[in-house]
């Protein structure tokens, strides 16, 4: 017997192993029959068998609530203790309690924990309300012990997968979730990189019109006027702010994005037909700076020992293949 607040004897903490328990429901053997035992064991297997087959079927009508499994389960088991008319039932799990119809606390108690995840997190437990003869544990006979311990293991199973399953359905809500946060999030930014595109577009025919109304205009004018060695000067502008509204440096940088902007404007210049030694005067710098220059435009663009040329190669569509 125990009492209501002390360590309940037995239990998952002492239970018994598979070969001592497989010995529990079982009848009489032939040299331990005597008068009348044999029924007695048979209707207590039925009872045991009942109670475990009752709790699979209340399991499956409570899938997805626990609450409501124990609720009915209280009152489901003391029918199969040796004495139901005087058997309640409470089950402790985690901060609810459920008890059965008259329950009340007494001294002949039967508990078993119950584990999820191989922690305690509440305890069956049958109470008799009249005393009844000695057993093998106080009133209870050894078959209910197992009983109880099977009752308890097989709570926090279920309690487990219950469980995991409301995780499972918590997680896939929230992957749900980010999914559609994530495609709304996709949707604006295709809008805002379209719009972005636009304004692009918008702003390349503003420049090429201010240019070609504005600017080459003026350069019509003041090229005549100038001394022949400061018209190269004039035709190297016009080139460069032609080069502006061409698509071929923002095809370059996006085609090779290690070029440094300084090896675009002399890629440009090759591409428009002028040698080392002009591009050299027009950068103001030596022409072994722009040799050095050269040799890392065509190791960037792939074309180191290969023999081709790189103004063929800069004035071809070779290179946006």
């Amino acid at each position: 017997m125990d009492t209501d607040g002390a360590v309940p004897s037995g239990g998952n903490d002492a239970f018994l192993p598979s070969s001592e328990l497989a010995r529990l429901w079982r009848l009489p053997l032939h040299g331990e029959i005597t008068s009348g035992n044999v029924e007695l064991a048979l209707r207590e297997r039925i009872k045991e068998l009942n109670c475990l087959y009752g709790i699979s079927q209340l399991a499956e009508r409570h899938l997805h609530s626990l609450d409501d499994l124990l609720r009915e389960l209280v009152d489901f088991l003391p029918l199969s203790w040796q004495y139901p008319e005087v058997t309640c039932c409470r089950i402790i799990f985690r901060d609810k309690t459920f008890t059965s119809r008259q329950f009340r606390v007494t001294s002949w108690r039967q508990a078993a924990r119950i584990y999820m995840y191989h922690q305690p997190v509440g305890e069956v437990a049958i109470f008799y309300l009249e005393e009844r003869p000695p057993e093998d544990e106080g009133p209870f006979l050894k078959e209910e012990r197992a009983l109880l311990d099977a009752v308890a293991e097989q709570i926090g199973t279920i309690a487990t997968r219950i469980s995991a399953e409301a995780e499972l359905e918590e997680a896939n809500r929230q992957l749900t979730v980010e999914r559609q946060a994530l495609q709304e999030a996709n949707t604006a930014l295709r809008t805002l990189l379209s719009q972005i595109e636009q304004e692009k577009q918008e702003i390349y025919r503003d420049i090429k019109v201010n240019m070609e109304k504005v600017i080459m205009p003026i350069l019509d004018v003041l090229e005549p006027q100038l001394a022949p060695a400061q018209v190269r000067y004039v035709q190297m502008l016009r080139h460069g702010l032609e080069q502006i509204t061409s698509p071929f440096i923002n095809r370059l940088s996006r085609s090779f994005h290690s070029l440094t902007p300084t090896e675009i404007t002399i890629c440009n210049m090759i591409r428009s037909g002028m040698r080392t030694k002009e591009i050299a005067a027009a950068r103001g710098v030596s022409e072994a700076t722009i040799n050095h220059h050269r040799e890392k435009i065509r190791r960037k663009l792939r074309l180191t020992n290969q023999g081709t040329n790189l103004a063929t190669f800069l004035q071809s569509d070779i290179w946006e293949e």
